[in-house]
């Protein structure tokens, strides 16, 4: 790893909310410097997800939707509403999948396989009869309405710039648009909350069909993480090592940044963290590029919340590209979804130690 003294931002006066997608360039850890005297962060961000799809042309029915008793067996490449049911029913569980958006790939496969480990069903990947019951006893609707408010829609949005002396001009990185912004919100996203609503635009004062990823109860606090690098998953673990919830991650490239096995520390946590670009640390930065210093905001490369470890320059940290936490390398360091990475952020504190095994 690539080592750095930087000068670290003041952070902003009230942090900026926490959900959006957006382009970013590949970072480094070392190229990072943190509010609030956090930690140097290494990241990478492979670019904007791709635009949403065109939206099912009829909205989903709530009703029917929620009111299914079925329990077909689940697996991967299986696809629509049984399996959204699956996937907020293991969100609220606190064994997220990531997006929500009614396709099993192989962040499902392996909450699954967490889930049924934490509630000593046999470990199958596949969602079984037996799984179906221990879900359900969650028994709260699983699409719900949401009125969207005046907030929701009054911005600012503004697009991202891809150059990063073009980012650095922005005074904060904010939503590109309110689809955004609900998408991750509610743990989905743009091309599945536009499924759930046939198409429809999002307008103040409006109601929208959305996943119900509110109830549920949390976890008790945190008594280690254990990160299993060839899975992908990060566990939150109780006094007995048993996992009470799991996570998808990225990790870094086995290659150029890859992440340390053994024993590590969370060492100090920082919400709406700011960062400098510094291409001289990077492989792969454009030879013209400048250091830079980028305001924080929901479409910052480190997420919403950062949890630095006592590794230099490692952390466990969010990321504006949900849909390519658990499928993409990074640059180094733990990528999670900013939902989850704020949720991991209410189990785990300073102190918590983190075993990497492979």
């Amino acid at each position: 790893m690539t080592f750095l003294t930087t000068v670290f931002l003041p952070r902003p006066s009230s942090p900026a909310p926490a959900f959006l997608r957006a382009r970013a360039l590949g970072l480094c850890c070392g190229a990072l410097g943190l509010a609030g005297g956090a930690a140097l962060a290494q990241t990478t961000q492979t670019g904007k997800a791709s635009s949403a799809k065109t939206a099912a042309s009829t909205a989903f029915d709530r009703d029917t939707f929620n009111n299914a008793s079925d329990s077909p067996l689940l697996k991967s490449g299986s696809k629509g509403a049984a399996v959204a049911r699956a996937q907020i029913l293991l969100d609220r569980a606190w064994f997220s999948c990531g997006e929500i958006d009614g396709r099993f790939a192989a962040n499902m496969q392996r909450m699954v396989k967490a889930y049924q480990t934490a509630c000593g069903l046999k470990t199958t990947g596949t969602v079984t009869a037996g799984t179906w019951k221990s879900l359900r006893e969650d028994s709260a609707p699983l699409l719900t309405r949401y009125t969207v408010t005046d907030k929701d829609t009054a911005g600012p949005f503004e697009k991202t710039a891809a150059d990063m002396n073009e980012r650095a001009k922005m005074k904060a990185l904010v939503y590109e648009s309110a689809d955004e912004a609900l998408a991750e919100k509610f743990h989905t996203s743009i091309a599945y909350l536009k499924q759930l609503n046939g198409g429809r635009k999002v307008e103040a004062g409006k109601e929208i069909v959305v996943p119900n990823v509110t109830g549920g109860s949390a976890p008790p606090k945190a008594a280690s993480i254990q990160i299993e690098k060839s899975q992908r998953v990060l566990y939150v673990l109780d006094a007995e090592k048993r996992p009470v919830a799991g996570f998808p991650i990225s990790i870094g490239n086995e290659k150029n940044d890859p992440l340390p096995i053994g024993m590590m520390a969370i060492k100090n946590e920082v919400k709406n963290p700011s960062f400098t670009y510094n291409p001289k640390l990077l492989k792969n930065a454009p030879k013209d590029a400048q250091k830079v210093d980028i305001a924080p905001g929901p479409n910052n490369p480190v997420g919403s919340i950062w949890l630095g470890l006592t590794r230099p320059h490692w952390g466990i940290h969010g990321t504006p590209n949900p849909s390519n936490v658990g499928h993409s390398k990074t640059n180094g360091c733990i990528h999670m979804t900013n939902w989850d990475a704020e949720r991991l952020s209410t189990l785990a504190k300073a102190g918590l130690k983190v075993d990497v095994k492979l």
